[in-house]
């Protein structure tokens, strides 16, 4: 049984691409819907270019959630992924695909999460509280921003000598090594 996925994203997107690209030849998993809350994210035209369907939705939308959740009913989406997603994901979405939605983070929460915190703030953070060591977070997604169940972390040094930008790109590697990693492996487990 092939398992649809969506991919909810609210910038760059070159997380959702690299879930896309890991997929593709997967005869068990289609990512088959790209969803964003900003009608000027690049996660758009990295969907268009290869070929997903993609939406953008207003605030309005995303805070009711149930035509957003009529959306992922109507592809048959079966798990939904956030790659860089800002906004808070309304109840309704969380209660149908409770333990079926994962997020990423740029740290090793619960250290440096929360509203608010993401991106080069989260890896300034970092760096202003001296940690000796970053990563990312994969946690499936709850009512509170970077608060739900931890599915796995990964790590990296935080070198003396690091920039919110250096530390990001080792960050970034991680995220595009274990990010597909893990929700193929959470996928194969929903099967048995």
């Amino acid at each position: 049984m092939i398992t649809s996925l969506a991919i909810l994203a609210s910038g760059n997107g070159s997380n959702a691409e690299n879930i896309v690209r890991f997929f593709m030849s997967s005869p068990d998993v289609n990512v088959s819907l790209i969803l964003t809350n900003s009608q000027k994210a690049f996660a758009l035209q990295r969907a268009r270019n290869l070929g997903i369907p993609c939406a953008y939705f207003s605030k309005e939308f995303w805070q009711d959630g149930h035509a957003i959740l009529n959306l992922l009913q109507s592809y048959q989406i079966g798990f939904v992924v956030l790659a860089g997603f800002l906004a808070k994901i309304p109840d309704v979405i969380l209660q149908a695909y409770h333990h079926r939605m994962i997020n990423i983070h740029p740290s090793l929460l619960p250290l440096h999460g929360g509203k608010g915190m993401y991106g080069d703030r989260v890896h300034e953070d970092v760096l202003r509280c001296g940690d000796k060591e970053s990563g990312i977070t994969i946690h499936y997604t709850s009512e509170v921003y970077d608060a739900g169940q931890i599915i796995a972390q990964y790590r990296c040094e935080v070198k003396p000598d690091d920039t919110p930008e250096t530390l990001a790109s080792r960050v970034h590697a991680l995220e595009y090594e274990y990010y597909p990693r893990v929700i193929e492996r959470l996928l194969s487990s929903l099967e048995k």
